[in-house]
């Protein structure tokens, strides 16, 4: 594991530790020198070399302390960690402080009509999936849209995708070679709902909750490891994973996300334990800075890992890793809190639950907050008179690091609870490389301004640079708290060597786990492209 066991006065860099140590030598040997022509003492001698073990001491303290803002003395347990709680430290990543956090926990009602929801955001979905409504049909919430017809045999049960929100279809878009795009709904100002089937979930089998699902549009909720697709009904999962906390740049709080709706998180747990032979994880936020809730540190029926670091240790797939690492030919599960929620609602209330809380931030929103809405909201309605107008915006549905670029006429991600919004870098750097620059995130320490300062920053879209070779240049190591070798890995995947890619972990991997890689990558290389691009060659070929 990636754990900080005790500490080190030496900082990790290769290149540092040995100036170090050299400086140390110089400084010992000096003494003896003078010592063989009689001109020191004893005494002295050992002075001078406790002063030469002392000097690369302290600077590596300096260094740990103020180039990367890391504490040197071992990590501590949080005081709220019940005792003898698993608790896994991890150091390598880095946490990228933004300007635009939202800094109140209030929960405002957005005032959102148009929902849509977008095949796309489906890893998988066929492009053309078979539509059951038509534009002008009327459905509540929770009715069928549409259900992919890919991978699914006659006698199988249909994996539907269902409707977020009552009201009626005014549009069914399309895009390249007429794939459909967006399925969009203009809300009814009284909700309705369809009503569920009755199921008993302490009697129902496995293969009737799992059939359960996929009537009522529930198993979109669950992905799965590896690829990162809605489960095959056919496949019971290893285990089931839930990280019941966020470190992306600017990332909700999933204790103001769970507030007022822990009975049906439990609920959800509860479900999610039915559906496989192993276990149900949940990761918790071991960092200190915050006591989770309650319904994440005293849920029931689940066994709770405690995590701490920077970025990603949030990530579900960096838990994975260090919990119960995917071996090739197994399959886990993936879950949200708010997705664990949703599925609760299924079976306490018979109802398909879309609604979420999402957190609207970024540098250029007049108010970062959380807002109350439902999947697949319009972003142009969301962020209706709360944008700096003056300045040309992107758009983030995500985070700054894997989240995508929309308009205002876009949609609200499938998975996403939240959005930013920070300003475009369509601009160009003459010689960029070589002049001082304004203060920016960097996990470079090239200028001594980036020792002292470490934030929050105001940040654009530009990479301040282009798209160069690919070299070794150990980046991606540091970034990934992972045991892996993760450069070699995108080079197997570049030059389609299937057997590589599967021996060096593809399948561990998912964008979000390396979209830091990318934002660190010296190279400019389009990881999280890349990455797709592997997963889905290994996928055709399962």
């Amino acid at each position: 594991m990636e754990a900080r066991r005790g500490f080190c006065f030496f900082p990790p860099k290769a290149g540092f530790r040995r100036v170090l140590s050299l400086t140390a030598l110089f400084f010992l040997v000096m003494p003896l020198y003078a010592a063989a022509d009689g001109g020191v003492g004893v005494k002295q001698v050992i002075t001078i070399a406790t002063i030469a073990l002392a000097v690369p001491a302290v600077l590596g303290l300096v260094w740990r302390v103020v180039a990367k803002g890391k504490s040197v003395l071992p990590v501590k347990r949080p005081a709220y960690l019940p005792q003898g709680a698993p608790f896994i430290a991890l150091k390598k990543g880095y946490d990228l402080a933004l300007l635009g956090g939202v800094e109140s926990d209030e929960v405002e009602e957005a005032q959102v009509n148009t929902f849509a929801v977008q095949p796309p955001d489906i890893v998988g979905m066929s492009p053309i999936p078979k539509m059951l409504v038509e534009v002008g049909d009327v459905v509540k919430a929770g009715d069928p849209l549409f259900f992919d017809k890919r991978f699914y045999r006659a006698d199988e049960p249909k994996l539907m995708y269902v409707a977020p929100v009552s009201g009626e279809v005014i549009a069914i878009n399309r895009g390249e070679k007429r794939a459909i795009v967006e399925v969009v709904i203009l809300k009814d100002k009284q909700m309705q709902y369809r009503e569920m089937p009755q199921i008993d979930l302490e009697k129902a089998s496995r293969e009737e909750l799992y059939t359960y699902l996929h009537q009522t549009g529930a198993w979109s909720l669950i992905r799965q490891r590896p690829y990162n697709t809605p489960a095959h009904i056919m496949d019971v999962p290893r285990d089931i994973f839930v990280s019941s906390f966020s470190t992306a740049p600017l990332a909700p709080d999933q204790n103001v996300l769970v507030r007022g709706r822990e009975e049906l998180f439990q609920k959800g747990l509860d479900a999610l334990a039915k559906m496989t032979d192993g276990k149900v994880y949940l990761g918790l936020d071991g960092r200190g800075l915050k006591q989770p809730s309650p319904a994440f540190s005293e849920a029931r029926g689940v066994e709770k890992y405690w995590f701490s670091g920077p970025h990603p240790a949030g990530n579900v797939g960096v838990q994975i890793h260090h919990i119960a690492r995917l071996k090739a030919h197994e399959q886990v599960w993936t879950l949200g809190v708010q997705e664990v929620i949703s599925l609760g609602a299924l079976f306490a209330e018979r109802r398909y639950m879309a609604e979420r809380v999402v957190a609207v931030t970024g540098e250029l929103v007049k108010k970062p907050r959380y807002v109350r809405t439902y999947q697949g909201a319009n972003l142009g309605e969301l962020l209706k008179d709360n944008l700096d107008t003056e300045k040309k915006a992107r758009i983030i549905s995500g985070d700054v690091l894997s989240g995508r670029g929309k308009s205002t006429d876009g949609f609200l991600g499938f998975y996403d609870e939240q959005v930013t919004v920070i300003e475009e870098g369509d601009y160009y750097e003459l010689f960029g490389w070589l002049l001082p620059s304004k203060l920016r995130p960097t996990v470079s320490q090239a200028y001594l301004r980036n020792w002292l300062n470490k934030g929050p920053y105001y940040v654009d879209t530009n990479t301040h640079g282009e798209r160069r070779a690919f070299v070794m240049t150990g980046q991606y190591e540091a970034m990934l708290p992972m045991k892996m070798l993760v450069q070699p890995l995108f080079k197997a995947i570049v030059v389609n060597d299937y057997d590589e890619m599967e021996g060096l972990g593809v399948f561990e991997l998912v964008e979000e786990d390396v979209a830091l890689c990318e934002f660190a990558c010296t190279s400019k290389q389009p990881l999280q492209k890349i990455l797709r691009r592997g997963l889905d060659m290994m996928r055709e070929q399962s």
